[in-house]
């Protein structure tokens, strides 16, 4: 009798969204929480990163997460990834609930941690918990600074745009039928279109694209003291615009790739569905 896999099925694929999320936030937001509160307590300030090493980091925990959970999932890690693999790619609609949940829940965890690790330095930066590090844990419009002239709907705009390249590549990247990378080098690029949408898109919104990365630290927050949580800098009610917005932009990016390539490409045996292509050996 053949031995039974371990790890398959819904409960497996599940379990590494939960935790493909999880680590690909603990990488995301501790960037931020080491730039923003900790480089706040250094002589002269700043001392602890910048925009790019941001970027970098962001971009590297999607790799990570990625190599992490692509066996089992196809790690998505994203609920804008899964609804436009499911609209465009086959993947099954009845697993997209659960998956976005387990993102959401891996994204949430993955906040309390780096809240909790953070603890001092946050409390000695920002003793009142207040918007100016409130953007570790979720978005805001102009990363939260009123010079920037952004509100709700710019920043939606640049949501559905930043979000819609991210799509766009990923469809690209995993596309069978046209020329993925091989070697299995396929996270570490989809890993890089995230450090550079991060570096060309990064200041209207803070490049959310993707809805788990925000509400669940968004959640997280509020329940540990960051009161104001759901509004941005101006007082209106935020929350919405980068879940909505990547939706939306997800959808966009997928009519644009099937537009523009996918429905150019020669026929082949069916993909998988929804999945990162794995190398066979």
């Amino acid at each position: 009798m053949a031995p039974r896999s371990r790890g398959s099925g819904l409960i497996g694929e599940l379990s590494a969204e939960f935790a493909g999320t999880l680590i690909l936030l603990l990488f995301g937001i501790g960037v931020v929480a080491q730039v923003v509160a900790g480089g706040a307590l250094t002589t002269p300030p700043g001392g602890l990163g910048n925009h790019d090493s941001i970027s970098w980091a962001w971009g590297l925990g999607v790799t990570l997460g990625v190599y992490l959970a692509a066996r089992l999932s196809g790690a998505h890690l994203n609920p804008a990834v899964t609804l436009t693999l499911a609209t465009f790619k086959g993947f099954p609609w009845k697993k997209v609930a659960p998956y976005m949940a387990a993102q959401v829940l891996g994204a949430f965890c993955a906040a309390l941690l780096v809240r909790w690790n953070y603890t001092e330095v946050l409390a000695r930066a920002d003793p009142g918990h207040t918007i100016k590090t409130q953007f570790i844990f979720s978005t805001l419009p102009g990363n939260g600074n009123p010079a920037a002239g952004v509100h709700e709907w710019g920043a939606f705009r640049d949501q559905v745009i930043g979000t819609a390249i991210l799509l766009i590549l990923i469809l690209a990247l995993t596309d069978l039928l046209n020329n993925p990378p091989g070697a299995n080098m396929g996270p570490f690029i989809i890993g890089l279109v995230v450090v550079a949408i991060g570096m060309a898109f990064g200041t209207d919104a803070g490049y959310a694209i993707n809805p788990a990365r925000d509400f669940g630290p968004r959640l997280a927050s509020y329940i540990t003291g960051y009161r104001h949580a759901w509004r941005d800098e101006w007082g209106n009610l935020y929350f919405w615009v980068p879940i909505v917005g990547p939706l939306v932009g997800g959808l966009v990016g997928g009519v644009a790739y099937k537009l523009f390539v996918g429905r150019f490409l020669p026929g082949a045996a069916p993909e998988p569905e929804g999945r990162t292509p794995i190398p066979q050996s």
